[in-house]
């Protein structure tokens, strides 16, 4: 006998468990579906984010933060601090604690709105036209059928490997193993230079590694604003992070003790990286195996991705893909808004999301987040613009808090003054990068957000000036 549901959420991720609850929210029966298991062998909610990706990498970043502070930023508060020490161990066994405590909590969410939590592998079977059949499996081969009359796909990603490099989570890791190093490396490695590379070598470079990081690219995160990218190159230098740009990786060899890497720099000269761990942090790739996608007439295109239109819906009236299986940036609130959208959408409302207004975060320190358009890209477009910026060390409450690095740069529509982007490097970023984007989603004017009356002292402060800046060049600071 098969289980019967309206809605089928195939996996509990952060776009899966939040599309599951909202559905739940708007009264339908249903089930979510989730394979994933902890490293103790236990059935977990929350996939990669939740327990590999963002939570437990944020943890890592914070404890290694405190770390440095404690050992040499502490004393030009008039504090001393001697034989400051980190303690590994402690510091995974803390950031394990808080992915417990946040997969233990989605269960809670479960619980409360009734959804079904179906524990392996979802498999499609058949498309019966007004319903979906789907088989569930588990390690042991028990085997559950499923019939839903919506179903939603929300698998995730899984990260990219580069060929010729075998990633043991012990030598060669990914962002799995990077996050459950057991020791300070001496000397890390780290192939790319996107978000994952640079918050992971952030976080080991703080605990005492030397940190090299090899990007194939000629320019340092080329989708970020160009004011943005000398900026970070400039702080991640003063840090000591290594970063060697245009890089051709040529061959890995792995050993017991380390790696070997060779490589040619952008010159086209040879150069040899050894190191006693390599993080590969070259991307992640959307993650349908197994999914037999075939059995209901899907397939995925050229990428991986499963192909959906701008509010996720697939060639069938009744199946729906979210998050990092579908095309447009792999970030977890990404993810979740089309959760809530599609749960909205089966209920016969009419959500939308604006992807231009979707911010992006690195958790480097200091932070860069941005919303909208970078400067180069509205120029190509040949759109007028103006620009007004304004840096933290012009700010008290920065200087207070020994966080002067970085500035907000606006960008503005020079003949309506509507707020195009807003890009930002400072040690609270992913906070403040949220008024720009509500800013932006309700199409407000630099000078809406310049006569916003903003508290004093706070580094909100910076967002006002540098707003007003871009709407008549009129700064109160500078």
């Amino acid at each position: 006998m098969s289980l019967n549901f309206d809605v089928v959420v195939i996996g509990a991720g952060s776009s899966g468990y939040i599309a599951a609850v909202r559905a739940a929210q708007l009264g339908f029966r249903v089930a979510c579906v989730e394979k994933w298991r902890n490293p103790n062998g236990d059935y977990a909610l929350g996939g990669t984010c939740l327990n590999v990706g963002c939570i437990p990498s944020k943890a890592l970043l914070a404890s290694s933060e405190e770390f440095e502070k404690a050992s040499g930023h502490l004393a030009e508060h008039g504090i001393s601090a001697s034989g400051v020490k980190i303690d590994v161990p402690r510091m995974i066994a803390r950031k394990d604690a808080i992915v417990s405590k946040m997969t233990k909590g989605i269960e809670f969410l479960f619980r409360k709105n009734k959804i079904a939590w179906l524990k392996g592998h979802a498999r499609f079977v058949s498309n019966e036209g007004e319903s979906i059949r789907l088989e569930i499996t588990d390690e042991g081969e028990e085997v559950q059928l499923v019939e839903a009359a919506n179903v939603i796909i929300a698998t995730g990603s899984r990260p990219r490997h580069l060929p010729g490099i075998p990633v043991d989570n012990k030598i060669v890791c990914d962002n799995e193993g990077a996050l459950a190093l057991t020791e300070v490396p001496r000397r890390l490695g780290v192939i790319g230079a996107g978000v994952i590379g640079l918050e992971l070598g952030s976080v080991w470079r703080r605990l005492g590694a030397d940190v090299t990081i090899l990007e194939a690219l000629p320019g340092l995160l080329a989708a970020t604003d160009v004011a943005v990218q000398k900026e970070a190159a400039k702080l991640f230098a003063k840090q000591g992070l290594k970063i060697n740009l245009g890089v051709n990786i040529g061959a890995v060899e792995v050993g017991k003790k380390g790696v070997r890497v060779t490589w040619t720099d952008s010159k086209g000269e040879a150069q040899l990286l050894e190191c006693d761990r390599l993080i590969v942090s070259v991307g992640r790739v959307p993650h349908t195996e197994g999914l037999n996608l075939e059995a209901i007439g899907l397939s995925v295109d050229e990428r991986g991705f499963v192909p959906v239109d701008g509010q996720c819906r697939t060639t069938l009236p009744n199946v729906y893909a979210i998050g990092d299986v579908v095309r447009g940036p792999m970030l977890a609130h990404k993810g979740e808004d089309e959760g809530v959208m599609v749960a909205e959408l089966i209920a016969g409302q009419k959500p939308h999301i604006d992807y231009n207004t979707i911010p992006w975060v690195i958790y480097t320190s200091p932070e860069i987040a941005w919303v909208g358009k970078t400067e180069q890209q509205l120029e190509e477009e040949g759109r007028e613009i103006k620009t007004g910026q304004f840096p933290f060390a012009a700010n008290g409450r920065a200087l207070g808090i020994g966080a002067p690095e970085g500035f907000v740069k606006v960008i503005a529509d020079a003949a309506t003054d509507e707020v195009l982007g807003v890009h930002i490097v400072a040690s609270s970023a992913s906070d403040l990068i949220a008024e720009a984007t509500m800013a932006m989603e309700f199409k407000a004017s630099a000078e809406d957000i310049g006569r916003i009356c903003h508290a004093h002292p706070s580094l909100a402060e910076v967002m006002r000036e540098a707003a007003l800046a871009a709407s008549d060049k009129r700064a109160l600071n500078m």
